[in-house]
């Protein structure tokens, strides 16, 4: 498969039309890819730097307006938690994004097509060449389709507890591998235990959590497990 049939068949993925693909072929450009090459500025640090004020914007004006109960400061918080690496990562597990980038060959070998730092720059730079190619409104409207399950959550007052689907999305992707989980321990009286989860791939232990129920120590766990591995 060529080059413009990969970015089209991303763009199919996300429901985007496109005028412009040299927008879209920069956003998924690494400056590692771009160095190899001598094309020191033909990568997605810019688009990328335009993207985050753009999804920044985008995501403002909905929490302004979607909750005018909101005092500043939860406006503030509700929008870091919206678009922080482990919300733009998901995203690009989602749409299987590190097989359309292109990545210098160190980059490669180091994994970095499943990087969640990478792929939340990279999810940020389509939102930046998406801007300047189809305008601030329809940016908006898409923006908003591809946070859409993660705007239900926080509605339903969830957002960002489930580490254990980041997870499982993150070692798949990474190292092929789903993630088990063991109670390992449980203390204290029947109505106020406490319980101890680890998490393993393979025979390792990569996260361990406490928690008043199981479901909380395995989550627990995972977000130990989570910021480990994605440090």
């Amino acid at each position: 498969m060529g080059w413009p049939e990969i970015i089209n068949e991303l763009l199919d993925d996300l429901g985007w039309k496109a005028e412009n693909l040299s927008y879209y072929e920069q956003a998924l450009t690494h400056s590692s890819f771009a160095h190899e090459r001598g094309h020191r500025r033909l990568h997605n640090e810019r688009l990328e730097f335009l993207g985050d004020a753009v999804l920044e914007l985008i995501i403002s004006d909905y929490l302004y307006q979607k909750y005018p109960q909101l005092s500043e400061g939860k406006l503030t918080k509700l929008r870091a938690d919206l678009v922080c690496e482990a919300s733009l990562a998901r995203i690009a597990y989602g749409l299987n994004l590190g097989r359309h980038m292109r990545l210098g060959k160190g980059e490669i070998v180091g994994g970095g097509a499943s990087r969640p730092s990478l792929l939340a720059d990279t999810i940020e730079a389509l939102i930046g060449a998406h801007f300047l190619d189809q305008g601030f409104e329809v940016s908006r409207e898409k923006v908003l389709e591809l946070f859409s399950p993660i705007l239900q959550e926080l509605q339903e007052g969830h957002l960002r507890r489930d580490f254990k689907t980041l997870l499982q999305e993150f070692t798949q992707a990474r190292y092929a591998v789903t993630p088990s989980y063991m109670i390992v321990q449980e203390s204290g009286p029947d109505h106020e235990k406490t319980f101890t989860a680890e998490v393993m791939l393979t025979a390792d232990v990569v996260g361990v959590g406490e928690g008043r129920s199981k479901k909380e120590a395995e989550q627990a766990a995972a977000k130990e497990a989570w910021n480990t591995l994605t440090s």
